[in-house]
């Protein structure tokens, strides 16, 4: 008896074991992002799972196609062209394009593919989550997340030739 007693407790004690792939996430920003009109155009959130940070983006209303999206160095979102949001966010001071030769931006994004619907989501790793990818975030002026009206083609430098600025939000620490 006492053997199968020990035996159902050591399984329940194992079982309670966290492992890395049940690390909880911890959500570190989000952004509300709007058309110039006000409309609403989605959602983004950075989230963290103590090792990674990853943007999580939803959008709905945007044109059929391919449009770039990238982090912005300043977070101020004025309508009607967000200007306003500045460069790319480019704290190392590289050059634009997942295709260049020397690699891209922390501001670099893929494209996001828009279908019939309307919508897209997708999920984009930022790299490893550390206080010098978190201070470029929230620096004293903040972070704007745009969406283009075209493709970037991943190598035009400084913007990747994505067209204007349709959508906006500002990044803001979770609380």
């Amino acid at each position: 008896m006492r053997r199968i007693l020990a035996a159902i407790l050591t399984c329940a004690s194992l079982g309670a074991c966290t492992t890395l792939d049940t690390l909880p996430s911890e959500r570190v920003a989000e952004a509300r992002l709007s058309f110039a009109n006000g409309v609403p155009a989605g959602t983004a959130q950075l989230i963290s799972d103590g090792q990674t940070m990853t943007l999580a983006i939803a959008a709905t209303g945007l044109s059929v196609g391919e449009h770039g999206f990238h982090l912005h160095t300043t977070g101020r979102c004025e309508a009607p062209d967000f200007k306003s949001a500045g460069g790319h966010l480019n704290p190392a001071d590289r050059e634009h394009g997942s295709l260049n030769p020397q690699g891209k931006h922390l501001g670099d994004l893929p494209n996001l593919v828009v279908g019939a619907s309307r919508s897209t989501s997708t999920q984009v790793d930022l790299g490893v989550d550390t206080a010098q990818l978190r201070d470029s975030i929230f620096d004293a002026d903040g972070t704007a997340i745009v969406i283009h009206a075209g493709a970037d083609d991943y190598r035009s430098d400084p913007a990747g030739d994505a067209g204007a600025r349709v959508a906006c939000g500002v990044l803001t620490a979770a609380s």
